[in-house]
């Protein structure tokens, strides 16, 4: 693998690899702001706060606002994009989890991807989908379902946080605890 290349992607799995950070932070800004919405909102204000500078100090040249009038309709949806995904993101994340999320998302890029790769979608280069790129796919889809099987519900997050919290009397303050155990024991004793 040439060197170029390696770096390409060693960078592509240090952004991916924010993208759960991102998540979380913005999940319990939702929670703090109010609404999951205000946290898109600030979220989306911040990147563009940051961006500017950095406009400024790559010396970036201005837009070429005359071509957008003939650039395709879909060249807008990237925001949209943006939206829905930062406000999946503080809406699940605090549900399902970062890892469950980001699993689903990342599976959701890979099945989305085929189809722009091998359409030559948005305007790139048409790569046909071969077996080797469906059985990879597959096997995140995979990957996907072993996370959503072995990831415990928040119910289950919750009871084995609280009982892991405190080790002495925890049985006796948690009343699901108490009842399942004196189910194990009745089970036990017939």
């Amino acid at each position: 693998m040439p060197g170029p290349a390696l770096f390409s992607m060693l960078v592509a799995v240090f952004a991916g690899s924010a993208v759960p950070f991102q998540a979380a932070s913005n999940a319990v800004l939702g929670k703090v702001l109010g609404h999951p919405l205000w946290a898109t909102l600030v979220s989306l204000c911040i990147s563009a706060a940051l961006v500017l500078p950095t406009i400024w100090l790559m010396r970036a040249p201005a837009p070429l606002t005359a071509q957008l009038a003939h650039a395709p309709w879909w060249v807008w949806t990237g925001g949209v994009g943006g939206v829905i995904y930062i406000s999946a993101a503080l809406i699940l994340t605090p549900r399902m989890g970062a890892a469950s999320f980001i699993v689903c998302v990342v599976a959701g890029q890979m099945l989305s991807s085929m189809l722009i790769d091998h359409y030559g979608l948005m305007g790139l280069t048409p790569r046909p989908v071969h077996m080797g790129r469906i059985l990879g796919v597959l096997l995140i889809l995979a990957g996907m379902g072993l996370v959503q099987w072995f990831t415990p519900s928040v119910a289950a997050a919750a009871e084995s946080k609280s009982a892991t919290a405190d080790h002495s009397g925890a049985q006796e303050n948690n009343p699901s605890l108490t009842q399942r155990a004196g189910a194990d024991n009745s089970t036990r004793s017939s």
